[in-house]
């Protein structure tokens, strides 16, 4: 079953391939039509880490008044999400639900070069071979290896750029340790990359790229949901309380004697 999955996908991917007349240009379409069936999943998931952002200095706080006291603090984090309607696992859901689909893309495009079309795996004249990885081509010139060299780069980068913005308002420990992180996942995307297909490459770069560009307009609804909820809230009026009859009291004149 899992075999006719990634048959249908390379199916659909020399349809379009067929269609444009490029091999590249279909992965990246391809690439798009991912993205558009996974964007509920992923909508889901940018929310519940923007929720976890405004949820983590209380869970912080939590912490720190009740780090001797396991019991409590467990009491305490579950009225925490109890209040803020915070699930710590509706993060972790969506991806679990998106990695089938992503691992039979990836392996498909590994394996492109088995299917044995007889055709030439090109992104037009910018990447020569699409089967090819970077390490392949670093011996037959810098020229040809330059397009590689790029999709490398992305490869690694666009990893890196999402766990950046996501953690921008972070306090300066946390940035930090995320940008040290993000910094050692980065190297390790480079040394995978090395020997990956250009086509596997250019899949994760064309999804990573759409995958923050996504990330930012719905952070961007979110903020301005939550600004308008805030602007929304209704001005409590207290009336003025006057003592009505010890101001008459004080209005009465005293009789003269």
């Amino acid at each position: 079953m899992w075999e006719a999955f990634k048959d249908w996908i390379f199916d659909c991917i020399q349809f379009f391939a067929n269609v444009c007349g490029d091999w590249g240009l279909a992965i990246i379409i391809i690439t798009v039509i991912f993205r558009v069936i996974v964007s509920p999943i992923m909508h889901s998931q940018i929310k519940s880490s923007y929720k976890m952002q405004k949820v983590q200095p209380l869970m912080q706080e939590i912490q720190t008044k009740y780090a001797n006291d396991q019991a409590r603090m467990q009491e305490e984090m579950q009225k925490l999400y109890a209040e803020t309607h915070f699930n710590p696992l509706a993060g972790c859901l969506p991806m679990f639900l998106q990695m089938p689909i992503f691992i039979a893309m990836f392996q498909t495009l590994r394996e492109l070069a088995s299917h044995g079309t007889g055709e030439v795996y090109t992104f037009y004249t910018i990447v020569q071979d699409l089967t090819k990885t970077p390490k392949d081509m670093w011996s037959v010139g810098f020229g040809d290896f330059l397009p590689y060299l790029v999709l490398m780069l992305v490869f690694a980068f666009a990893t890196f750029v999402p766990m950046i913005l996501q953690n921008l308002k972070s306090d300066s420990s946390q940035r930090n340790q995320m940008l040290i992180m993000g910094g050692m996942m980065t190297l390790m995307m480079l040394w995978i990359s090395w020997s990956s297909p250009a086509g596997v490459l250019l899949f994760w770069g064309a999804s990573s790229i759409i995958g923050i560009a996504q990330q930012q307009i719905t952070q961007r609804i979110l903020r301005s949901q939550d600004e308008a909820a805030e602007a929304a809230k209704p001005i409590e009026y207290k009336p003025v309380e006057v003592d009505v009859e010890r101001k008459v009291k004080k209005k009465r004149p005293t009789k003269k004697r």
